[in-house]
């Protein structure tokens, strides 16, 4: 039963990710050196947040403390890579086979980008939960509740599309100087974090269903951000 729980669960949080990368992002190397480069400096916003955690001795046991400022280095850093992809881009259509859309559609940085940045935040927050869940024990049959796993991947699913979904409102404002924009991803991080710190209570429906909620609203602005509309979406949906 643990093998099947955490092949279940582990497809639950990076099946859909996983698919993102090979259907648009594989064929593409440059796209995949993007989503690379994302991926570290989310590694470099965890390892300065590490640093700051652990210089900061008073405040070390505080939880939210961590999680606040975890918060705004990843934003930090989620604008550093979009001046440093902007400052690229006419070099990146140079070398990539992809010149037209790169071009015309500047949001593909972004979701790139974007998805680079949760994948690494998913694999980060998710990979010793599932090598918990592989065993010898299972959740829920002495202590703790048999949901822990299972909420712990959709989460983890959220935030990934969270991420993607931010970077393509983020790069957006900072293309158009839309302060509050920008105001409302920051907040919107801060506040689905903080949500997380319920897990300890077990209560995990009042941390899965709003996250869910928010991340269904920011995938909705995000696709009008990109230009998305209506007709477009109804359009994708015709099998042709």
């Amino acid at each position: 039963m643990t093998v099947v729980e955490f092949v279940g669960c582990m497809f639950l949080a990076f099946g859909p990710p996983f698919a993102m990368f090979v259907f648009t992002i594989a064929h593409d190397p440059v796209r995949i050196i993007i989503l690379i480069a994302a991926a570290f400096f989310w590694l470099l916003s965890l390892l300065l947040s590490s640093f700051w955690w652990f210089i900061v001795f008073p405040l070390r046991k505080d939880l939210v403390f961590g999680l606040i400022f975890s918060v705004i280095f990843q934003e930090a850093f989620r604008g550093v890579i979009y001046k440093i992809l902007r400052r690229a881009q006419v070099g990146l259509t140079k070398i990539t086979d992809d010149t037209t859309t790169l071009i015309e559609n500047k949001h593909i940085l972004a979701y790139v980008s974007g998805l680079g940045f949760g994948i690494m935040s998913g694999a980060f927050s998710l990979i010793n939960v599932l090598a918990d869940a592989v065993g010898p024990g299972t959740m829920g049959i002495k202590s703790g509740n048999e949901m822990f796993f299972i909420t712990s991947s959709a989460t983890t699913l959220c935030f990934i599309l969270l991420h993607t979904f931010w970077s393509v409102i983020f790069f957006d404002a900072l293309d158009k100087k839309n302060n509050f924009q920008l105001i409302a991803i920051v907040l919107s991080h801060m506040l689905v974090s903080c949500l997380t710190l319920l897990n300890k209570y077990q209560v995990y429906s009042a941390t899965i269903v709003p996250i869910s909620f928010i991340c269904g609203l920011t995938g909705l602005f995000a696709f009008k951000v990109a230009g998305g509309s209506y007709n477009s979406f109804k359009s994708c949906l015709v099998f042709r």
